[in-house]
């Protein structure tokens, strides 16, 4: 999508991936101005890990504790995490007001940090469940640390609290790998029943665009929202970081389901 991106834009740049083992991730992030690159995205595992080696980060990336996108300029790293803005875009663009509206979100992990910060700065009331309620809890506290308000964490086992929560949330994101490709026939484990026809359900996974889970909620007269802007959101962020142009997502979202698309035949 950044490729695509450069070419309609007649800019001198080009994306490439750097396979980097995560105990060489200080080596390689402390390099990139040497070679002259002007700036990287970072996936899992090395968010948490480059954080040493960042000169500067962004509030968000203070805030999230997580950089994925490096800056270089003048010679020093600049650590930013746009994932809450990839995240919040597509739903902005849809009218979403989320200030004192259940939020319901499914897992605690990486991409969560950045969506239950961003949905608490939206004055959303967050019921956060995950597998492992300690990480929830964990994240919770994580929040209130710096500020951002109350969560509501509930065990992932409790089905009454879960379908209760569900029935009153205007909104549900799910943020976990589940029903990722190669394992698209799996659902995340939430009672389907309680999906409603006011609730929007917005799975971050993009690969499948169209994941069980969103055809589950169609069936029940939900609104869905799929991961690719998202994706295309977070990456359009960084690319005005390192460019100083705002790209044509329009381009970048076309580029990625071409990609995924091609995925699907081999």
């Amino acid at each position: 999508m950044h490729n695509a991106a450069f070419e309609a834009l007649g800019l001198n740049y080009v994306y490439v991936p750097f396979a980097v083992p995560p105990d060489k991730i200080g080596t390689a992030i402390q390099s990139l101005a040497s070679l002259g690159v002007v700036g990287v995205n970072l996936t899992i595992p090395h968010k948490e890990l480059v954080l040493p080696y960042i000169d500067e980060l962004t509030q968000e990336a203070k805030d999230v504790q997580a950089v994925n996108t490096v800056h270089v300029t003048e010679g020093r790293l600049l650590g930013d995490n746009t994932d809450g803005h990839g995240f919040w875009e597509p739903l902005r663009e849809q009218g979403f007001s989320l200030a004192g509206e259940t939020v319901f979100v499914l897992g605690a992990g990486g991409a969560a940090r950045s969506v239950v910060f961003r949905l608490l700065r939206e004055e959303a009331k967050v019921v956060l469940v995950n597998r492992t309620r300690e990480r929830a809890e964990r994240l919770a506290q994580d929040a209130m640390s710096i500020g951002l308000g109350e969560i509501t964490t509930l065990p992932s086992d409790d089905t009454a609290a879960l379908e209760k929560a569900l029935r009153r949330s205007k909104l549900f994101v799910q943020t976990t790998r589940v029903g990722m490709y190669p394992h698209r026939e799996l659902l995340p484990e939430v009672p389907l029943s309680a999906l409603h026809s006011d609730l929007t359900v917005y799975d971050l996974v993009y690969n499948p665009v169209q994941t069980r889970l969103l055809a589950e909620a169609e069936a029940r007269g939900c609104a869905t929202m799929t991961g690719v802007k998202m994706l295309v959101y977070q990456g359009a962020m960084a690319f005005q970081r390192w460019t100083g142009v705002f790209p044509p997502t329009d381009v970048m979202e076309q580029a990625v389901l071409r990609g995924l698309n091609a995925s699907k035949k081999e």
